[in-house]
């Protein structure tokens, strides 16, 4: 009976295992889950890589668009995306790229050197808020087909980093622009519309709900793994850990409570590295931190070796100078006086209080708030710290009322330490929030700018860095890693230093 029972089915059977087969060579189980779910915590405000500073939009934004070169993962290298090389002239003013060949845009139009022109054009000229990224660029043209090159206005060591930056030039199709420019040059369809080159389309576009990604199956690099990815808007971390627990999403990306890392179900685990996010205290000019034996005093009772560990775990570590760790390991790093006896007797002879700025409702910022005020209380400071309203932290400048410190994220945009000056500690810089001043280091970093022997160069940075720390424009305090808990089995989360975090590259990771 079992040879007659084979035989009849033999047919059958013989399918069977070849079924079998092919799905063992193409890496596929029944199982297999196809869609990638992580929340992002606050909405989308627009998905136009040139007229926005998205952060919970950005791993879609990074999927969805690309440049001509990137970061690569876990790393600040550069390395080439959409330009396969490029070159540089001897004088710094021109750098040629040359552009991959067999590319498309979403809208099935095909990527050439002129389609970057359009691109870096828009962004250059228009009236978005990226155009400053490109304001060095005197002017950008196609030589072929093939080659695009830009004319410096003058020579820009760290203008290939300005490129890599997670907020850096997209290539949008001209077509898309084209058809949907309504005298803005497309800025309100490009708001919940894409058209880029990147692994992944853009699926839907629910504000205040949920947006998804499609994968690319034209994608001219590497398919991803998944072809799907599910990106529901939830607020509340809280929450989101709950749905994590239950095995709704796949991954709680940031703020994950540093506190309750060592207690994670089984079912979880977690990706971490080095990032660029460093956690500094602006001072305000004209408290009593001027004072230098004040601040002194105050630099010993914050001391982060005191309580850095007691914060974030194995995931934080003292910041040695004024740029993120992963960016310079400085010669002569900052070091906190230890001497509390003597902070206390100069407290004891000039009784100060202190109030405290938190940019925003980041739960970091409490946290760290919470340490400097006992910190503080233990050499006889009074210390209080509140949470600044939304954009109040842009206009402290000259006001009486602004706290004496405030806490924030001082972290650069791209790699390069002129990113990091420019950003939060030259004259003028945007997040100079208490529009400080100090000619001498910036007359340094001017040099340094422009210098392309990396050790000679980091010597200028860290002596600039220096004096604007001695001057009491800011303290940095500690370095967080980025540190993403998700359920097991998901790798690869393509993590970069520069990225805010949390930024996972849908298109490295697997299950």
């Amino acid at each position: 009976m079992p040879h007659a029972f084979i035989h009849r089915f033999k047919p059958v059977i013989t399918a069977i295992f070849g079924v079998i087969a092919v799905l063992a060579m193409t890496n596929f189980s029944p199982s297999q889950a196809e869609t990638l779910r992580v929340p992002v915590s606050s909405d989308i405000g627009t998905l136009d890589p040139d007229n926005g500073f998205e952060v919970a939009g950005l791993s879609a934004l990074n999927n969805l668009y690309e440049g001509l070169v990137e970061y690569e993962p876990g790393s600040i290298k550069i390395v080439g995306l959409l330009a396969t090389n490029w070159d540089v002239s001897d004088d710094g003013l021109i750098y040629t790229f040359h552009i991959r060949d067999g590319v498309t845009f979403h809208d099935g139009t095909s990527l050439d050197a002129d389609a970057v022109v359009k691109s870096v054009e828009r962004r250059r000229t228009g009236k978005l808020v990226q155009n400053y990224t490109l304001a060095n660029v005197a002017s950008v043209k196609a030589t072929n087909l093939r080659t695009v090159e830009f004319q410096l206005k003058a020579p820009q060591t760290y203008f290939l980093d300005t490129l890599a930056s997670p907020w850096g030039p997209k290539v949008i199709s001209p077509k898309a622009v084209s058809q949907h420019d309504a005298d803005d040059a497309a800025t309100g369809w490009l708001t919940d519309h894409a058209a880029g080159t990147g692994p992944f389309k853009l699926g839907e576009f629910k504000r205040g709900e949920r947006y998804t990604l499609e994968r690319n199956d034209a994608y001219w690099g590497e398919k991803p793994y998944f072809d799907k990815i599910e990106l529901p808007v939830v607020p509340d971390v809280g929450q989101q850990i709950l749905q994590l627990k239950a095995g709704e999403i796949d991954a709680v990306a940031t703020n994950y409570p540093f506190a309750q890392l060592d207690n994670i179900p089984d079912s979880l685990t977690i990706t971490s590295q080095p990032s660029m996010t460093q956690f500094a205290a602006l001072l305000k000019p004209g408290s009593s931190l001027d004072d230098p034996a004040i601040r002194t005093a105050v630099l010993t009772a914050i001391n982060p070796n005191l309580w850095v560990s007691d914060a974030f775990g194995a995931y934080g570590s003292v910041s040695l100078s004024v740029y993120p760790n992963a960016m310079m390991s400085p010669v002569h790093p900052i070091s906190f006086p230890t001497d509390m006896a003597a902070a206390k007797a100069t407290i004891s002879r000039s009784p100060t209080n202190l109030r405290i700025g938190l940019y925003s409702s980041n739960p970091s910022y409490g946290r760290i708030a919470d340490f400097l005020i006992v910190q503080l209380a233990a050499i006889g400071i009074k210390a209080t710290a509140s949470i600044m309203p939304p954009g109040a932290a842009f206009n402290m400048k000259g006001s009486a009322s602004a706290p004496d410190m405030l806490l924030i994220i001082a972290s650069p945009d791209a790699a390069h330490p002129e990113h990091q000056v420019q950003a939060f500690y030259a004259t003028n810089a945007p997040l100079n929030l208490y529009g400080r001043s100090l000619a001498e280091a910036d007359s340094i970093v001017a040099v340094a700018s422009v210098m392309t022997d990396v050790k000679e160069r980091n010597k200028l940075y860290e002596d600039a860095g220096r004096k604007y720390f001695d001057a009491g424009f800011a303290i940095p305090l500690v370095d967080v890693e980025d540190v993403v808990v998700h359920s097991k089995g998901l790798k690869s989360l393509g993590l970069r230093p520069v990225f805010p975090r949390g930024c996972i590259d849908f298109a490295t990771v697997t299950r």
